[in-house]
């Protein structure tokens, strides 16, 4: 996987896994893993950043939860402007998709 490719999609990645659920970082790494069917490996060194950057830019929030004796883990939910700017992203990437996929003569239905 070219990494500035998934520069470019962690957030959106990120943002569809904290939608419907909370989640805290080893979660959301294994939820897109899953979700990719193996694809997206996401490491310790990308996606911390990128969870802090998007909470300090308000498309996140974070609180604790109490996972044991002397142990928390940080959940993270999308906020209303992550939801828009999920919606955002997504609408860009189906477009960029599609005009990609033109250019290669792969016809966007036989991707599904």
């Amino acid at each position: 996987m070219d990494s500035q490719l998934l520069a470019g999609t962690l957030e959106m990645l990120v943002l569809q896994v904290v939608t419907s659920n909370p989640a805290y970082g080893y979660q959301i790494t294994q939820e897109v893993l899953q979700r990719s069917k193996c694809y997206f490996e996401l490491k310790e060194g990308s996606l911390y950043p990128a969870l802090h950057r998007m909470e300090r830019e308000g498309f996140l929030e974070s609180y604790w939860v109490e996972a044991g004796p002397k142990r928390r883990r940080k959940y993270y939910r999308a906020t209303p402007q992550g939801l828009a700017a999920l919606e955002k992203k997504q609408a860009e990437w189906h477009r960029f998709s599609t005009a990609v996929n033109g250019v290669l003569g792969t016809p966007a239905d036989a991707l599904a």
